[in-house]
C-alpha cells in the first residue's frame, strides 16, 4: 500500500527550514496542493513563491501557526478545511530540542517542547485521520528521532518526547491497518539543520561528521520509505547501524556507554554558569 502523494493534498509542518523545507521542494512537482505550516511567515512566503515559480500548477497554502498553541492549531485547521477541504497526507515534521541538564533548563522551554513535539502532532493527527479512514486513503508521516529508541544525559525531555512519537506512531500504524492509511515514522540521527542553534550546545563538542547527514538526504530517504509503506525509516547507513545496535543492546550496556557524559556535561555547564 502506498500513500496518495501524487495529485494529493499534503499538510507539512515545520516547512520553513531543514528537513521540512527539503520535503516541500521534493513534494512540489508531485502534489496538487501543499499546505505549509510553521511560525515564520516570511520564510513560508518565500518558499511558496519559489515553489509556485517552478511549478505553476501547484497550489500552495501558507498557514503561519505557532504549534505550541493548541487553540491556534484548531483555528488553522478550520481555515484549511474551508480553503482546501480534506487532507490526504499529514507530515508531522515540526519539533525542536534542548541540550543541557534537566534542572538547569528553563521550564518554559521544556513545556514548549512538550507541546510542539507531542501535543501538536497528536492534535493534528487526531483531527485529520478520521477523514482519511472514512475515505479509505491517506498517510501520516511522523518525524521522530534516534532518541526515540534510546536516551542520553542532557536530552532527557527531548528524548522523552521522541519516545512518545515512536510509541504513538507504532501503535497508530496497527490501529489503522486495513483502512487504507499508511503510517510511517522516521528516526534520523544527526542532521545538518538549525537544530543545534535552537537547542544550544553547552558541551562545546560538535557531532562527528561521519554521523551527520544533510537535510536533503534525510528528506529524500524519508519520503522514499514512506512511499514504500515502511513502518520505520532510519536515514543514513552509519546512523542506521548505530541505532540498530542501540535498539538491540541491553539497557545496562547503554547506561554504561553513555552514563559518563553526565559528569562531563555537569562540569561544563557549571563552568559556563560561573564564567
Amino acid at each position: 500500500m502506498r500513500p496518495p502523494i501524487d495529485g494529493g493534498v499534503v499538510l507539512l509542518t515545520g516547512a520553513s527550514a531543514g528537513i521540512g523545507l527539503e520535503m516541500a521542494r521534493m513534494l512540489a512537482p508531485r502534489v496538487a496542493t501543499l499546505i505549509l505550516v510553521a511560525r515564520r511567515k516570511d520564510r513560508l512566503d518565500a518558499l511558496s513563491e519559489e515553489l509556485t515559480g517552478r511549478h505553476p500548477g501547484l497550489k500552495v497554502v501558507v498557514m503561519p501557526c505557532d504549534l505550541g498553541d493548541m487553540e491556534a492549531i484548531k483555528v488553522a485547521l478550520g481555515a484549511i478545511k474551508e480553503q482546501v477541504g480534506a487532507v490526504d497526507i499529514l507530515i508531522n515534521n515540526a519539533g525542536f530540542g534542548d541540550i543541557g541538564l534537566f534542572e538547569m533548563t528553563a521550564y518554559d522551554k521544556l513545556d514548549l517542547m512538550l507541546r510542539v513535539n507531542c501535543q501538536a502532532l497528536t492534535l493534528l493527527t487526531h483531527r485529520l485521520l478520521p477523514d482519511m479512514i472514512e475515505r479509505g486513503r491517506g498517510g501520516v508521516l511522523n518525524i521522530s528521532s534516534g532518541f526515540g529508541f534510546s536516551w542520553l544525559p542532557g536530552v532527557a525531555v527531548y528524548a522523552g518526547t521522541k519516545h512518545y512519537v515512536t510509541a504513538f506512531t507504532e501503535s497508530l500504524r496497527l490501529e489503522v491497518k486495513g483502512h487504507g492509511v499508511v503510517v510511517t515514522q522516521v528516526c534520523p540521527g544527526p542532521v545538518a539543520t538549525e537544530f543545534e542553534s535552537v537547542a544550544g550546545n553547552p558541551t562545546g563538542q560538535s557531532v562527528p561528521k561521519i554521523l551527520e547527514i544533510g537535510a536533503e538526504q534525510c528528506a529524500r530517504e524519508s519520503l522514499a520509505g514512506f512511499e514504500r509503506g515502511r513502518a520505520l525509516v532510519i536515514p543514513g547507513w552509519v546512523a542506521a547501524a548505530m541505532m540498530n545496535f542501540t535498539r538491540l543492546a541491553p539497557r545496562w550496556m547503554v547506561r554504561l556507554c553513555t552514563g559518563w557524559t553526565a559528569a562531563v556535561l555537569r562540569k561544563r555547564q557549571a563552568a559556563l554558569a560561573n564564567a
